[in-house]
């Protein structure tokens, strides 16, 4: 696609949805945060990029058949509802469970069961019709609390909240290695790696969004024969980058337990865990409708509280806020 000169300085995702055979504004959008758009040979770095007259863009388009255009209800996939009413969903997503069609993933997703359990007419589909009900997402082995609309509007307003950083969302990891201070805030930029189009990376770079992450450690244990340590640790999110604590983790050096993509270690210090040990336990937020204060808990899967009870001889002892904690995860 070529910029001509009634196109200059438009912003790229409404660029890219006036060319022929393009999707919507909002999918183009989400072609620019997955890595498959170039602007003259180089990566686009954010949808809301200006192009310039004489700019050639390139798109990669998905292919065709990836997903149906209305979505198959699944009603074989449990869904574990922590919280509904009619505007939205708080559920529990066990991990292994993909959020949204991808490829390899047509109708065996979260998306699947919550057309099944709410039917296509009842969910929001700002998102597009891929993408029923979403308002923000885990990766596919994050376990955890999150949220559906089931009304274009609900689903407007709940990411206006994450947008306002007013949604409350916190994450239990355990890393390896030891964190000395009992809390800390890791900023960066994060973009899509260069190298590896699968993987994010803290990034300099101008056009890589802005990602805060705050912590505040629960619990230390101590180096043993075949690990550095771990550190058990609450995260929360003020921004929601693709990837954002599994980066910012790695970044400081304390990847977490279990990452097949991020992470450090053999299977022997990850505790043979084939997912990271990444758990969204705790959501808050005043019900874009009602008004009502919405507070959710979830406490920590089986397996990982396996791996916890595994080196709980080798504690340090919890923190003061380890203490209030941990009880609530289930430890």
């Amino acid at each position: 696609m070529l910029v001509g000169p009634r196109e200059d300085g438009m912003r790229l995702d409404a660029f890219m949805a006036t060319g022929e055979g393009m999707p919507s504004r909002s999918a183009c959008a989400r072609l620019v945060e997955e890595g498959a758009v170039l602007i003259n040979s180089t990566d686009a770095g954010s949808k809301s990029e200006r192009v310039l007259l004489g700019d050639r863009i390139r798109v990669t388009l998905p292919e065709v058949d990836t997903a149906p255009a209305t979505l198959r209800p699944n009603y074989d996939i449990p869904l574990d509802v922590r919280f509904e009413d009619d505007y939205l969903i708080v559920l529990s997503k066990q991990p292994g469970l993909v959020c949204h069609p991808s490829p390899g993933h047509t109708d065996d997703t979260l998306a699947n069961a919550l057309v099944a359990h709410c039917g296509p007419e009842h969910l929001g589909m700002l998102q597009g019709e891929d993408r029923p009900g979403i308002v923000h997402r885990l990766d596919m082995d994050t376990s955890g609390l999150m949220l559906a609309a089931k009304d274009d509007g609900t689903q407007q307003a709940l990411q206006d909240l994450i947008r306002l950083r007013t949604l409350d969302r916190r994450y239990i990891t355990l890393v390896h290695g030891y964190i000395a201070p009992d809390e800390g805030t890791i900023t960066t930029g994060i973009a899509r790696s260069k190298r590896d189009r699968l993987r994010m990376t803290v990034s300099d770079d101008p056009l890589a969004r802005e990602a805060i992450t705050t912590f505040r450690v629960l619990e230390r244990f101590e180096a043993g024969r075949f690990d550095e340590g771990y550190t058990l640790v609450e995260c929360h999110l003020y921004t929601g980058r693709t990837h954002q604590i599994r980066v910012h983790m790695r970044h400081t050096n304390h990847a977490c337990v279990g990452d097949q993509l991020y992470g450090r270690g053999d299977d022997r210090s990850n505790h043979h865990l084939k997912r990271q040990f990444l758990h969204s336990w705790s959501v808050s937020f005043d019900h874009p409708v009602t008004g009502e204060p919405i507070s959710c808990r979830d406490t920590l899967p089986g397996n990982l509280l396996a791996i916890l009870d595994e080196i709980g001889p080798s504690s340090m002892g919890r923190t003061t806020v380890g203490e209030q904690l941990c009880p609530q995860l289930g430890m």
